[in-house]
């Protein structure tokens, strides 16, 4: 088997696909600009009824979940010691540090007052899920920050050599990475379990804060079990979202995908997806919500179908021998896994809650639709940037070198 090690990509920035995203990035930015210039009320379509849109249902909500992949693939990795999965630690790692960034933000931009986000920090209400959901996020997020130091320190130790009027800072930084370096490869296990701990924490929470709308919510959606359901979605899309985030790392750098390693990942896909539509079914059966799927209208379909296309139909294709035997499968059940995710608390946020006094229901504007995908354009742009500029994507080894990495 050929040796690899976490490398540096070589491969240009720019290509015609980076330059849409980046044209894609900038029209969100100007939306961002208007919103802080402007208010909530010049750029979304949010109001009194409906005080959370897309911005909370896609880019916090569904970004958590697509960012699960940091902690499984971390509990696989390290926690239960799965060494033939350590190549897929530093990517996932990547992904999910720079997802809760863009939750974080997306946070920020939602807020209407929004010079008050560090009120959580200090006045604290422990009977709060939206409270827990904050604290749990941001101390998850400065986790991953510190996860991440050992690479930064890997990229910079003994390379660091600043020019001019900064150049008396070479030997201090450097000594500092290595203070950092040394002192986390010992206690880095403890971070690792808090990170673990604190996503599974949060990924349940998120669930808690659409029970509290009670009536509000549609029948086939609202469940006591929801913060359970939320915790296993997030559990069974992290590793589709490992498998996804490769194959396209892959495609875009061209690299030769690790087929078997991620095959072998796909295994435990269907089953997790198995237990998640157990609960899913048992739960509509004993509150006999299923009788609302008989209308056939807009919530019905939606359900049906992020539970058929999202978690049915890829559940079989995992649970067959297709997906190690094919990438194209691999990739496409993938990225129904993904989808059904996305969609499901895309449900849960916006198609499910039905406001009593709203005069007419909330379409997202196109400066929510263009900040959105702005965000995940730049998402994707950071991510392109940290695997060319940093050891981040495990590469064959050049002749003689051996893997330090553990």
């Amino acid at each position: 088997m050929e040796h690899e090690i976490p490398q540096q990509v070589k491969h240009k920035f720019f290509t015609p696909g980076v330059i849409v995203l980046v044209i894609i990035a900038l029209n969100g930015i100007i939306f961002i600009a208007g919103r802080f210039l402007y208010g909530l009320g010049a750029v979304t379509n949010l109001d009194q009824q409906y005080p959370w849109g897309i911005w909370i249902g896609v880019d916090v909500a569904a970004g958590v979940a697509l960012a699960a992949g940091g902690f499984i693939s971390a509990a696989i990795g390290h926690i239960l010691h799965k060494d033939a999965y350590h190549s897929i630690v530093r990517p996932a790692l990547l992904t999910a540090m720079l997802g809760y960034t863009f939750v974080a933000f997306g946070v920020f931009i939602d807020i209407g007052r929004w010079y008050y986000i560090w009120h959580p920090l200090v006045m604290w209400n422990p009977n709060s899920a939206l409270f827990e959901v904050g604290i749990c996020v941001i101390i998850y997020l400065n986790v991953l920050y510190i996860e991440f130091l050992p690479i930064v320190a890997e990229r910079f130790i003994g390379k660091l050599n600043m020019k001019g009027i900064f150049r008396f800072l070479n030997k201090p930084l450097d000594k500092l990475l290595r203070v950092l370096d040394s002192g986390l490869s010992k206690t880095m296990f403890v971070f690792i379990i808090a990170g673990v701990v604190l996503s599974s924490l949060h990924q349940s929470s998120l669930g808690t804060l659409m029970i509290i709308a009670g009536d509000k919510m549609h029948p086939l959606w609202q469940t006591p079990i929801l913060p359970l359901l939320f915790l296993i979605s997030a559990v069974a899309v992290g590793l589709p979202m490992v498998i996804f985030e490769s194959l396209m790392a892959a495609r875009s750098f061209k690299l030769k995908p690790e087929f078997s390693l991620l095959s072998r990942l796909g295994n435990y896909v269907g089953p997790i997806l198995g237990v998640y539509l157990s609960f899913k079914i048992g739960d509509m059966v004993i509150r006999e919500s299923f009788v609302n799927l008989v209308p056939m209208d807009l919530p019905a379909i939606m359900f049906l179908i992020e539970m058929i296309v999202g978690v049915v139909i890829p559940m079989i294709i995992f649970l067959t021998p297709l997906t190690s035997k094919s990438v194209s499968w691999l990739f496409w059940a993938s990225s129904m896994v993904i989808f059904g995710v996305l969609l499901n608390r895309i449900n849960n946020f916006v198609i499910a809650y039905n406001a009593p006094y709203a005069v007419e229901a909330y379409i997202p504007s196109y400066g929510e639709i263009s900040v959105t995908l702005g965000a995940a354009s730049l998402l994707i742009l950071l991510y392109r940037f940290f695997v060319i500029n940093f050891p981040v994507i495990s590469l064959p080894a050049p002749s003689g070198v051996h893997n330090s990495n553990k």
